[in-house]
């Protein structure tokens, strides 16, 4: 117990602000109104203040209820509910109302459907398109179990950016994220790119699972040997005692070693840093897309 107590104290730098202010209960209001999930939310992010006092959040679709259950993620695991048609037509009016024209979308597994909900991400880039041809969308995906077909509907929506993470070195995968495959992750991505050679492909990782750095090496040379274009790279943070524990806590001055490494080996942008997470200062990451402004416009007055 007393060795528990000491990995769950975390340093200084990882502590930051309870979330609050007035921008961040407006939309905390929008995504009520709107019936719709933020993964800031329900991952428990350390940036949420920060992200939503900014006016921006990542939408978490197809529901808040995940089919598999990683050994990382505050998401709840369960039986999801049907799936939504309407909900990419909520997302689109959530990101007129707020002025965005860089937009994170992801969403939690649904192996329960065949498609694993391509087409609600497809959907979601149309709607938001739509409304505004100008906004650039960032999308998060599932693996979807390998399924060719489902990765197609999502690229031929072109996203600005395609994003899977890879989240661990291989030798961590049956206790970090049990019910998927480190090859597959990388086929994924190797696929999207081949597909849209022009879109922007994205991967992440956390380190503090019990990795080595040389393990961490390995998979940014296999995501760049995998047409991977950017990398995130943060420090894991344990949302319950019922999660992995955290094996180490990397000292800010070490991610250095990964933005070198990834210069390196050729990615046009790496992220890293104790509090990155894979939508962090995602619209920097590409160069583009800021918040057009920081008052949220009124829905009833979105067509004025």
């Amino acid at each position: 117990m007393v060795a528990e107590a000491r990995r769950e104290r975390k340093p200084e730098w990882l502590k930051v602000r309870f979330p609050g202010g007035e921008r961040y209960q407006q939309l905390k209001s929008l995504m009520r109104e709107q019936d719709l999930h933020t993964v800031c939310e329900e991952a428990h992010c350390p940036n949420v203040g920060e992200c939503w006092n900014a006016g921006t959040a990542t939408f978490m679709i197809l529901g808040d209820v995940c089919t598999r259950s990683c050994g990382f993620c505050a998401v709840t695991t369960g039986r999801p509910g049907v799936v939504d048609a309407v909900e990419p037509l909520r997302v689109a009016r959530a990101v007129r109302a707020l002025g965005l024209d860089y937009v994170v979308i992801t969403s939690v597994n649904r192996d329960d459907v065949a498609s694993g909900g391509a087409e609600i991400f497809a959907a979601c880039i149309r709607a938001i398109r739509h409304d505004d041809p100008g906004v650039r969308v960032e999308v998060l995906i599932p693996d979807f179990k390998g399924n060719r077909e489902a990765l197609a509907q999502v690229v031929d929506a072109r996203p600005f950016v395609l994003n899977h993470n890879i989240e661990t070195a291989p030798r961590l995968y049956r206790r970090v994220r049990p019910q998927a495959r480190y090859e597959q992750s990388l086929e994924l991505l190797r696929r999207a790119k081949a597909m849209a050679p022009e879109m922007l492909t994205k991967s992440g990782f956390m380190v503090g699972l019990g990795e080595t750095r040389d393990e961490l090496f390995a998979v940014m040379r296999d995501l760049r040997a995998h047409a991977c274009d950017i990398v995130t790279i943060g420090q894991y943070l344990r949302p319950t005692l019922r999660h992995l524990p955290v094996e180490r806590y990397y000292d800010p001055s070490e991610y250095q070693a990964f933005r070198d490494y990834g210069a390196a080996l050729g990615f046009t942008h790496i992220e890293a840093g104790p509090l990155v997470r894979s939508s962090y200062h995602a619209e920097r990451q590409t160069g583009g897309g800021r918040p057009r402004g920081t008052e949220i416009i009124p829905l009833e007055a979105r067509d004025a």
